[in-house]
């Protein structure tokens, strides 16, 4: 969940990046850092906790991302440690991700199907977003059975459920609809 406070981080650390074009390098190590911190629970334990010293909780990501990371982004977990706020630091490298893709006019669309999505789909599903949207997409594919068949897009605030348990639930409706007419 994003905070006021995340954002005015994510927003200084872009500043800073543009300053000598390292916006996308950062953009890279802010989607490294939320899917390390989102992928492992150790992770989010350590950044959370207080009894934890805030220099062990720097050292720890130092190992974890060392040489990986841009010195934007080190210097923003340095940062977040000094001011003691580093347990936002996954919500500011989402925010940060946001604000770029923003800034770049990069729509993020997701599909959600029930099996992956074959590499010739996704090119014509970004094709078809970057026609209604006008802009640069990525699309990002979610596995989910429960929706059966079929797909469900979502594009910033739109969505397009095109599902089969949507269906089946609409066919199943309308014989609740007919059943309760006929008993009238």
């Amino acid at each position: 969940m994003s905070t006021r406070a995340a954002i005015r981080y994510a927003k200084a650390t872009l500043n800073l990046a543009k300053t000598d074009n390292s916006e996308a390098a950062v953009y890279k190590d802010m989607q490294l850092i939320e899917t390390t911190i989102q992928g492992s629970n150790d992770l989010k334990v350590l950044l959370n906790s207080p009894i934890i010293k805030l220099s062990d909780k720097v050292n720890a990501l130092e190992a974890v991302f060392g040489k990986q990371i841009n010195n934007y982004s080190l210097g923003l977990i340095k940062l977040l440690a000094t001011n003691k706020r580093l347990n936002i630091l996954e919500v500011v490298a989402s925010d940060y991700q946001i604000i770029f893709d923003h800034l770049k006019s990069i729509e993020i669309a997701k599909v959600i199907t029930a099996v992956p999505i074959t590499p010739a789909v996704e090119k014509q599903v970004i094709a078809k977003v970057k026609e209604l949207t006008g802009s640069k997409t990525v699309l990002t594919n979610e596995v989910n059975p429960d929706i059966i068949g079929g797909f469900i897009l979502r594009v910033g605030d739109l969505q397009y459920d095109a599902s089969l348990a949507k269906n089946l639930r609409e066919l199943e409706r309308s014989f609740d609809d007919s059943h309760y007419e006929a008993k009238i």
